[in-house]
């Protein structure tokens, strides 16, 4: 209650009257009782802990009060809510011990623990008797962060395990997957931590964890492959079959390598992107320092020859095809343009080898001098196609042609096409030969080979028929005695024989008859004696001698 103020003075100067305000005293004990909650309900708080949210795909696993927050197996929180947001994602609040509560980063990493087989691996197996938990990566940065979103699929290593992480970047993910190994010289140095699809670049992106001991291999130079699968190439040395380890085909696998003129490149850096090349050639080629294109223009068909083709200059390679289109040729112009490229290096030691290592080499010089390009078979078998570059002064054009700003180095027709035209000159020559003449004395010589052979055929039917007769005439019953009546005549035969041996009787005979021709040949001698002695004896016959003269004993 104000007091009424008096009435004012009659004096021109009139006081100013300010009310006074008091504040209760009863108010003091509810504030300090206010004070007193608030503070009690953040010393619970702190004490509680913080209280974070994590959003996952689905709850399988997750019960309230019951599933646990572990980090590195050691319980740091506890389940309270388990709910469905608007989207029908998982929201799962999880209340941290204070204790550990730094180990909320941003990039931390939140996953379930359950029993897992896959491929690569078999983990959670211990759940199957505990239950399933969540489990906490922390992260390497300082941000505070109290919301995340859970990954579905455990991580391969922990954030904090030191190596060297980089990106590798591929058209198709392939069998390389999350796990995957990667291999140098055949041995297992990193594992793929994460497989990512690019929208924007429509590309697949993985990230790889070198590790520490290992990551000095990795420099700037170096490629990637994938070596996930069994690869067959053929070339001019033939086919190639290469098998990885049983490991690298279950799960998939990439290799990497530095090639000898890359080794002093600098280290790579954390986080530094790769191409992954689809296999080891691939990879191979990218080795050129390619520095200098032109175009290739072939008036015949080149069937045969693909992008990424060789271009090997007295057999070393030095570059590549790199694109086969009429989007490069000159309107009108029907001959096929090639576009490649090329190490020139190479060349400018071969050609200008006066020129200082800084000097730039133009290939318009290479060409005056009568570099020219030619296709060339790879692989008979295939009919794969490569570009042979050789040096001809006789083929130095008179003008150098370009094509949308690149030199055109001059091709003859190889490979099939060479091969073609040699084969119609042989036609020529063969279309030249009398074949006519030739071909009717090959037809009276056929009419008289085929009257030989009916000749020949009657010939075998006599044949035939006189075999048959003879094995008739063996097959009779007196043909089968034969052999009796041959024996019998044989030991007649014996009998006869016997009878002209020295014990026979017509040997006594034979003598006998021998003595007789010996008597009557001596007497014979005798009367031809005495007839030449004297030959009036055959008329008065001989004179006896009174005595007579005996005759020798013989």
């Amino acid at each position: 209650m104000t007091d009424v103020p008096p009435s004012p003075p009659t004096e021109e100067f009139r006081a100013s009257v300010r009310p006074r305000r008091r504040i209760s005293s009863v108010w003091v004990v509810p504030i300090v009782a206010l004070a007193l909650a608030g503070w009690l309900l953040w010393k619970n708080n702190v004490d509680r802990g913080p209280l974070v949210s994590v959003q996952f795909e689905t709850a399988e696993g997750i019960a309230s009060g019951k599933t646990e927050l572990r980090c590195r197996s050691v319980p740091v929180g506890m389940v309270e809510v388990v709910s469905l947001t608007k989207q029908l994602k998982t929201q799962v609040q999880i209340r941290v011990k204070p204790a550990y509560s730094d180990l909320l980063r941003a990039d931390s990493r939140f996953w379930v623990v359950r029993p897992r087989v896959s491929t690569s691996a078999v983990s959670g197996l211990g759940t199957l008797i505990t239950g399933a938990y969540i489990e906490l990566d922390p992260g390497t940065v300082k941000k505070h962060s109290d919301e995340f979103v859970g990954l579905e699929e455990p991580p391969v290593t922990s954030l904090t395990v030191p190596g060297l992480r980089l990106t590798l970047t591929a058209k198709e993910a392939g069998s390389l997957s999350v796990g995957s190994p990667i291999y140098y010289l055949g041995f297992e140095v990193g594992k793929v931590e994460r497989r990512i699809l690019d929208v924007e670049t429509e590309r697949v992106e993985f990230r790889v964890l070198i590790r520490e001991k290992y990551a000095d291999l990795v420099r700037k130079g170096t490629r990637f492959w994938n070596n996930s699968g069994f690869d067959v190439t053929a070339g001019s040395d033939g086919f190639k079959f290469r098998t990885p380890s049983v490991q690298a085909l279950v799960t998939g696998g990439a290799t990497f390598s530095t090639p000898s003129e890359l080794k002093d490149s600098p280290a790579a850096d954390d986080g530094d992107t790769f191409t992954l090349y689809d296999d080891q050639n691939s990879a191979e080629d990218a080795y050129y320092l390619a520095d200098t294109r032109a175009i290739l223009l072939f008036d015949t068909s080149i069937r045969g020859l693909q992008r990424g083709a060789s271009i090997e200059f007295h057999g070393i390679p030095i570059g590549r095809v790199i694109d086969i289109s009429f989007k490069l040729a000159e309107p009108g112009d029907t001959r096929i343009p090639v576009l490649i490229e090329l190490e020139s290096e190479v060349l400018r030691r071969t050609l200008e080898p006066d020129l200082t290592e800084g000097q730039d080499f133009d290939l318009r010089m290479a060409i005056q001098r009568g570099l020219h390009a030619k296709l060339a078979s790879a692989s008979i078998i295939t009919g794969a196609l490569y570009i042979s570059l050789e040096l001809d002064p006789t083929e130095i054009p008179e003008t150098i042609e370009t094509v949308q700003g690149l030199p055109v180095v001059p091709s003859t027709p190889g490979g099939l096409a060479e091969i073609q035209n040699r084969l119609n000159r042989i036609l020529a020559k063969i279309e030249a030969l009398p074949l006519d003449d030739t071909l009717a004395k090959f037809g009276h010589a056929a009419d008289e080979a085929t009257d030989t052979v009916a000749e020949a055929r009657k010939t075998l039917a006599t044949i035939e028929e006189t075999v048959n007769e003879a094995k008739t005439l063996l097959a009779s019953d007196s043909t089968q005695n034969l052999t009796a009546e041959i024996n019998k005549t044989l030991a007649e035969l014996q009998t006869s024989v016997n009878s002209l041996g020295p014990n026979g009787a017509l040997q006594g005979d034979l003598r006998r008859a021998l003595d007789e021709i010996r008597a009557a040949a001596r007497s014979f001698d005798k009367l031809s004696n005495t007839v030449d002695q004297k030959p009036n004896s055959l008329l008065f016959g001989r004179e006896t001698p009174g005595d007579p003269i005996p005759r020798a004993r013989r």
